[in-house]
Formats: C-alpha cells, sequence, structure tokens
C-alpha cells in the first residue's frame, strides 16, 4: 500500500456514455479521490469521443483503434484498447485494478494471465444472456478470473452465490442528492421547447428502447393511460448502448403505429430524445408528471434514486432489487408483465395519489445511499485484499 494510506486505484469502464456502470464508476471515483485516494479512471473511446460528464479524477481514454464488425467485434476492440493503454501507462502503478464490466474484467483478465498483475476485482452490476459463444465466455471469465466480487444489490449478490459459485460481497450505489435537488426552471423550458412538450402530464422513462428496460410494455401500458389522459406524452430519454437493439427497437415502432402513437419527432406522443448532454438529466426529470422504470432486469436502478431526489414520484417493477430498498412509502409497485396494471399505477401517480413521502420516508432513503458510504464499503474490502495479497505488482 502507498504510503499515507493513500491508495492508487485503477477504475476501469466500458464506455464514455451515459449507463448506469459509467455513472458507478465516475461517482465512485470521485468520492474515492475525496477521500484522499489517487484514482485514475480507463474508459475505451473512438477518436473524438469524451467522457461525458467531468471529474476530478484523472481520465484515461484508451484509443479503439480499427471498426470491428459485430457485438463481439465491438467488445474485442475495446478489450485490447484498455490492455494497450493498462500497459502504456505501467500497471505497477496501481495498488488496486477494479473493473465495472465484462470489458474491463477480460482486460485485466488477459493481464493477469500474462502475469503482468497479480489480481483484481470485479463488480457485477448485473448479467446479460448471450448466444454468441464469444460473449458468453468473456461475460463468465470476467467474474471467474477475478479476485474478489461485488454486487451493487443484494439480489445479485445472492444470484453470484447460488448459481456461479461466488462469494460476491454487496456495495451498493448512491446518489448525488445536490445535483437532483437543484432548481433548473430554466433548462426545463428549453427542453419543453425542444422536443415540443405540451401540458402533459409527461412520463418518463431513462434508458432508451431495450428489451431489458420492458419499454414495449410500457408503450403498451402508455395506450391505456392516454385514454383516460389524451394529451399524456412519453419521453423515452438515453440509449446509449453498446448492445444491438435494433431489431426490438423496430418491433416497438412497429407496435407503436399499430396503436397510433406517433414517434416520428418534437411534439408527438412519443418522444425519443436519444442521448442528452449530462447537464441536462436534472431538468428532464423535473419536467416529467411521473417516471417509470419496469425493467425486467437491472442491477440496481439508478434512475429510481435519481427521480425521488428530483422531488417525482416512480413506478417501478416489483422485483428485486427494487424491493430490497424501496417500499409504498417510495415508490408505486406495479406487476412489469401487466400494462393495465403499469398504466393504472402511472396514473395514480400523475393523481397527485402515489402514496410516496417525500417529506420523512424519501429523504431518509436518499440518506442511506451515498457514494462516500459506498466509497467506505469499497476502501474496506480494497484494505482487507490488500492485506491479504497485494493486487498489483510494484513498478
Amino acid at each position: 500500500m502507498c504510503a499515507m494510506n493513500t491508495l492508487r486505484v485503477a477504475l476501469l469502464t466500458h464506455s464514455v456514455n451515459p449507463r448506469g456502470g459509467v455513472v458507478h464508476t465516475l461517482e465512485l471515483g470521485r468520492a474515492l479521490h475525496e477521500l484522499g485516494h489517487d484514482v485514475t479512471v480507463f474508459a475505451p473511446a473512438r477518436a473524438g469521443e469524451s467522457m461525458f460528464r467531468a471529474s476530478p479524477c484523472r481520465i484515461v481514454l484508451a484509443r479503439i483503434e480499427g471498426a470491428q464488425q459485430g457485438l463481439a467485434g465491438m467488445v474485442g476492440e475495446r478489450m485490447n484498447a484498455l490492455k494497450r493503454t493498462l500497459a502504456d501507462q505501467g500497471t505497477g502503478l496501481f495498488d488496486v485494478m477494479h473493473a465495472q464490466d465484462s470489458i474491463g474484467g477480460n482486460a485485466l483478465a488477459d493481464l493477469k494471465e500474462q502475469g503482468a498483475i497479480r489480481g483484481f476485482i470485479r463488480t457485477v452490476h448485473h448479467l446479460d444472456h448471450f448466444d454468441d459463444a464469444r460473449l458468453a465466455h468473456w461475460q463468465t471469465r470476467a467474474w471467474r478470473d477475478a479476485d474478489a466480487v461485488l454486487c451493487v444489490s443484494e439480489a445479485w449478490t445472492h444470484t453470484m452465490r447460488s448459481t456461479c459459485g461466488i462469494a460476491a460481497h454487496t456495495v451498493t450505489n448512491g446518489i448525488d442528492r445536490a445535483r437532483f435537488g437543484a432548481s433548473a426552471d430554466g433548462e426545463t423550458a428549453a427542453l419543453r421547447e425542444r422536443f415540443g412538450l405540451g401540458a402533459g402530464p409527461v412520463v418518463l422513462a431513462v434508458g432508451g428502447i431495450e428489451a431489458r428496460k420492458n419499454t414495449s410494455m410500457l408503450l403498451e401500458a402508455f395506450a391505456f393511460l392516454r385514454r383516460r389522459r389524451p394529451g399524456a406524452q412519453l419521453v423515452l430519454a438515453g440509449g446509449a448502448s453498446l448492445l444491438d437493439h435494433d431489431v426490438y427497437t423496430r418491433g416497438f415502432l412497429a407496435r407503436a403505429a399499430e396503436l397510433r402513437l406517433d414517434v416520428s419527432g418534437k411534439g408527438t406522443p412519443v418522444v425519443v430524445t436519444g442521448a442528452l448532454p449530462d447537464a441536462s438529466m436534472p431538468a428532464l426529470y423535473r419536467l416529467a408528471g411521473v417516471v417509470s422504470m419496469i425493467s425486467l432486469r437491472e442491477g440496481f436502478g439508478l434512475v429510481v434514486l435519481e427521480a425521488l431526489a428530483s422531488g417525482r414520484a416512480v413506478v417501478v417493477s416489483h422485483i428485486a432489487p427494487f424491493t430490497e430498498y424501496l417500499d409504498d412509502k417510495a415508490c408505486l409497485f406495479a406487476d412489469p408483465h401487466d400494462a393495465q396494471a403499469i398504466a393504472a399505477a402511472l396514473d395514480t401517480a400523475l393523481e397527485g395519489r402515489s402514496g410516496i413521502d417525500f417529506l420523512h420516508a424519501v429523504p431518509a432513503l436518499l440518506r442511506r445511499f451515498t457514494w462516500r458510504a459506498s466509497a467506505v464499503r469499497h476502501l474496506d474490502i480494497y484494505g482487507r485484499w490488500l492485506a491479504r495479497a497485494p493486487l498489483a505488482l510494484n513498478p
């Protein structure tokens, strides 16, 4: 360990785009930095790309070379970019090497196999199903070869233990209450004009159009809601993903056409924003009447905390991990497979009858989930591991 107990930590993430795992990486890095540690964030990036959010930590972009076809080719490019960049930077500069996903995990697994590092830590946010044998192998290897595995929810910690035989540790996410609690009236008005949002109400979902996000079921629920609230608009924000969601998106658009829900552009019943500037996100939550997160699978669900910190009611799937940390004083639960139940929950929230206790229960919940607390928990795990066997080779 470094002098004065300052750790040199390398955090690896798969992208510079605003996905949950990337947010986790940046916010964990910031919290570790504020606790006095030396953090470097590594992320693959193509020429011209930059990290979506500023950070007090050192950001090293691993430049991607070439243009491989297909998801496996793209994943391989990013793994190689991280390996090259880590080798150039010097792996011995770090006490802890910590990957937040399978791409970083495989880069570190290769370096470990080559003897360039002694080990690494891996956080599993969630696991996906891949038909491609290479992708499935890489996903497994990224946690199998790690020296310690962390999960952001008890549900995934249990899955890793019961299904994969891995004694994982739970280290949850946090929320920047100041960021999402700040006034954003001017930006909100600009977003309303940009996307043609009327008197509403607005139903907001963050994460784009994806099967895992259950976006097609939300569309069905929105169609029911429009019968009661014909002026309602559904805003689907974000969606910058490495995975290929084209087939699912085409099905979504075809179904929207059948339901006579226009998705063509500004002012339509369904508005697809694509990726937005990070600075716009607090305002986006503020213009929503209700936020929907009816995912079929999540690692934790940062959007829920962001919505609540913004003072917005949220409808979530009645599944873990949401049921671990939420109750009916903090959200409205709905069966993610029942469009009418989702629509009813959305309507209840829009009526102002959500039952969410923003005076006591929500602030207490948000106080439980801070990035500082997450960083302290990480440091405890880092320290106990380093006491047994240093993770990185000395320079």
